[in-house]
C-alpha cells in the first residue's frame, strides 16, 4: 500500500486506507522500518500544527514476492551441459574452486590424519544438505573409503543433467580435501549408486618427493 501511494503516509491515512486500528497499523509500521523495508520521515505541516510522523517504502526493487533459482540452475547447467565433452571437466574445476573456499580450514602448521580429513569433508557435506555417512573401508582402516550421500540437494537437475551436477559434486570434495593438504583425496563418485544414495570413492593421495601431500 506504501509502493502504491504518491507520496508518504502517517498513521492515521494508513490505518484509514486498510481499515484497521491506527496502534495496529503503528506496530507494523515500526517493524517494517526495523526491518529496513521502509524509511520513517518528519514531514513539516502545511499549516499551523505540529510535525507529523511519515513512511515511505525503501528506494529500490520489492524484496518480497517468490524467487525461481532453480530455473537460473536450469539455465546455467543446460548452457555448461551443452559446451561438449569439456562439460564435465570444467564442472569440477568449478566444484575444485569452491570446494576450497567452504571447508573449515585446519589449524596453521598442522596437517590432517586421514580420518580426520574425512570428517571434515563429511561435516562440509553435511552443512550441503548431502545427508552423508562415512563407512570404513573393507579392511577396516581408520579412514572411510566411501562416503554414502543418502540425498541430494540437487537431486532434479542431477537427473536431468549429472553429467555437470555429480562432476560439481566430485569437484567440490576434491578441492576441500585439497585445501586441507589431506592425505587422502576423491577419486569418483558414483550417481545413484544404490536405489537411496550415491556413493563418493576416497582414496589416498600419493606423497610428493618431499613427503607431503600435493595441493
Amino acid at each position: 500500500m506504501l509502493r502504491a501511494a504518491d507520496g508518504p503516509l502517517g498513521v492515521a491515512e494508513v490505518a484509514d486506507r486498510v481499515g484497521v486500528h491506527p496502534n495496529t497499523v503503528r506496530f507494523h509500521l515500526d517493524a517494517l522500518v526495523a526491518d529496513g523495508a521502509v524509511h520513517q520521515r518528519v514531514a513539516e505541516p502545511a499549516g499551523p500544527g505540529r510535525p507529523r510522523t511519515v513512511y515511505v517504502p525503501r528506494p529500490g526493487m520489492d524484496r518480497s514476492g517468490s524467487r525461481s533459482y532453480r530455473l537460473l540452475a536450469q539455465v546455467l547447467v543446460s548452457r555448461l551441459a551443452a559446451a561438449g565433452p569439456d562439460a564435465a571437466a570444467d564442472a569440477t574445476a568449478a566444484g575444485r574452486e569452491w570446494g576450497r573456499f567452504l571447508v573449515d580450514p585446519m589449524p596453521p602448521f598442522r596437517r590432517p590424519t586421514a580420518a580426520e580429513s574425512a570428517d571434515r569433508l563429511t561435516a562440509l557435506l553435511n552443512d550441503l544438505g548431502f545427508a552423508p555417512t562415512a563407512e570404513p573401508g573393507a579392511e577396516g582402516g581408520a579412514a572411510p573409503e566411501r562416503i554414502r550421500l543418502r540425498h541430494c540437494p540437487f537431486l532434479e537437475l542431477a537427473e536431468e543433467y549429472g553429467q555437470v551436477v555429480c562432476s560439481v559434486h566430485l569437484g567440490l570434495m576434491q578441492g576441500a580435501l585439497a585445501e586441507l593438504r589431506a592425505p587422502l583425496t576423491a577419486t569418483g563418485l558414483r550417481p545413484f549408486a544404490e536405489p537411496d544414495a550415491c556413493l563418493a570413492l576416497l582414496a589416498p593421495v600419493q606423497p610428493t618427493a618431499e613427503g607431503a601431500a600435493p595441493r
